[in-house]
């Protein structure tokens, strides 16, 4: 499947949405943050502003909802054009219906997990998703330092994928840079989102190509 960098618009000029969009249109999806002031202590964006952003976007769009409550609200997402939905394994009340749901609407269907949130219990709801998110800073704030403890569960993240056979991405979100991005990939994570990395360059489809020439390289499977 390839390795697959998506910015993050967290650190987008959000007064300048739409040319920082078409500035990441060398990437391969927009990963945009949904932040509720009760699952995480931020706010961002909610539906609205996301249904303008699919519409303008030159890549499609992979929402990520850090928010409470999504077996209610993340169908919305679908429902409003992301090709991908991430909601969260700590806050969804079941998952399975959920992720069901989700491709139902036509998005595909990720479980993210925080850095503390073991993979074994979710091993085996991977045939009912499309995507695991492995959080490599704490949710909430762009800009973290990435935890290199989270490089192990990557590792046995891939391998229960590999051993189940399905076409599941791996993504990881924080911290993601030139210096972070090969450990990663060396680890099994074939979806990267980079924020300031991406949007603090000079030359942003140029570091766009780097991550990605630097993350296929490094990939181990």
């Amino acid at each position: 499947m390839g390795i697959a960098i998506h910015p993050s618009i967290l650190s987008a000029d959000f007064t300048n949405l739409q040319r920082d969009l078409e500035a990441i249109s060398t990437a391969d999806a927009a990963h945009v943050d949904v932040m509720d002031n009760h699952f995480v202590p931020n706010l961002t964006l909610g539906l609205p502003i996301v249904e303008r952003i699919v519409e303008v976007c030159p890549v499609p769009v992979d929402a990520h909802l850090m928010i409470a409550d999504p077996d209610r609200w993340a169908p919305a997402y679908a429902e409003a054009g992301a090709a991908s939905v991430t909601f969260h394994a700590e806050a969804a009340a079941a998952p399975v219906r959920l992720a069901r749901e989700l491709r139902r609407l036509g998005a595909r269907a990720a479980l993210a997990l925080r850095p503390a949130t073991p993979i074994e219990p979710f091993v085996d709801l991977l045939p009912e998703l499309d995507m695991i998110l492995v959080m490599t800073v704490e949710p909430g704030f762009g800009g973290q330092s990435f935890i290199d403890a989270t490089l192990g569960k990557i590792a046995r993240a891939r391998a229960a994928i590999d051993a189940s056979g399905l076409e599941v991405r791996l993504q990881i979100d924080g911290g993601v840079s030139r210096s972070t991005i090969e450990r990663a990939a060396e680890a099994g994570a074939d979806v990267f989102v980079a924020g300031s990395a991406v949007y603090g360059a000079d030359d942003i489809a140029g570091e766009i190509a780097a991550l990605r020439a630097l993350g296929a390289a490094a990939c181990g499977h």
